[in-house]
């Protein structure tokens, strides 16, 4: 008798364990911005399965290693359909969708298709685009006519690359390592308007991270609406743009933090 409760004891202190390990392990999918690819999550991807998280990092068509796809098909919705595709695919449920800047504007229309396999939204310092708007319109003036003007060398088709240390990457060893792995982004992905079925977020958790040593001046103001808005959780971490390069270690551990 004695030994039969100690072994329902034990069942069920193991029964804790796992459901409490299993409440622990989060499902990250992390979606890269404009002329980078899945790559760039290297460190923060190593240090989220470190701390026994399931995390996916894919390349957007025509991007990275997706390099060899011709551009002038591809489109704003092309991203989000490769997004949603993937997580459906992969069966994913109970998703934290971390977009990094241009990566905004897909988790945004990821998230209007399928709310249901989401339990969050991060925008890593991160483009707001809402209904109607593109990655393009929303940029400065002097942005977008230089993206225009510069985007006509490749018929409209492409964008040109900018240079890591653009995106706040100044240590010599990353920048070259960021600067040998850029490619052109498609120029559509930029031109097509976000088209939404529901409002922004569709009912999700909003999150918002700045990047604020040095910080973009293109992306101050979405980091300043999010800011003010009860709507948003804000946050900031003293880095460049590209976070996940220049300070990995202090983003693993906030993505870890706003995951629970």
């Amino acid at each position: 008798m004695y030994t039969k409760l100690i072994r329902l004891i034990m069942l069920l202190l193991l029964s804790c364990i796992v459901r409490l390990s299993a409440q622990s392990k989060k499902v990250f999918v992390l979606v890269h911005g404009a002329w980078h690819g899945g790559w760039c999550w290297q460190q923060v991807s190593t240090k989220l399965r470190e701390a026994g998280n399931i995390v996916y990092t894919p390349s957007l068509s025509g991007l990275a290693e997706h390099q060899n796809q011709p551009h002038d098909n591809i489109d704003l919705n092309t991203h989000i359909n490769d997004i949603v595709q993937f997580i459906t695919m992969e069966d994913l449920h109970d998703v934290v969708l971390v977009g990094h800047s241009y990566g905004g504007v897909v988790i945004t229309g990821v998230a209007d298709r399928i709310p249901e396999r989401l339990s969050k939204l991060i925008y890593l310092d991160a483009v707001i685009a809402e209904n109607g708007e593109s990655a393009l319109s929303v940029q400065p003036d002097t942005v977008r006519k230089s993206f225009i003007e510069q985007s006509a060398q490749y018929q409209m088709h492409s964008i040109p690359i900018l240079p890591a240390g653009v995106f706040g990457v100044s240590n010599p060893k990353d920048e070259k390592w960021v600067n040998d792995r850029l490619t052109l982004q498609p120029y559509k992905t930029f031109a097509q308007p976000l088209v939404l079925q529901h409002p922004f977020g569709n009912h999700l958790p909003l999150i918002y991270i700045a990047c604020t040593n040095p910080q973009l001046g293109g992306l101050r103001r979405f980091a300043e609406k999010t800011r003010q808005s009860p709507s948003w959780k804000y946050y900031e971490l003293e880095t460049g743009h590209d976070a996940m390069i220049t300070a990995p270690k202090e983003l693993s551990a906030l993505l870890m933090k706003l995951s629970k």
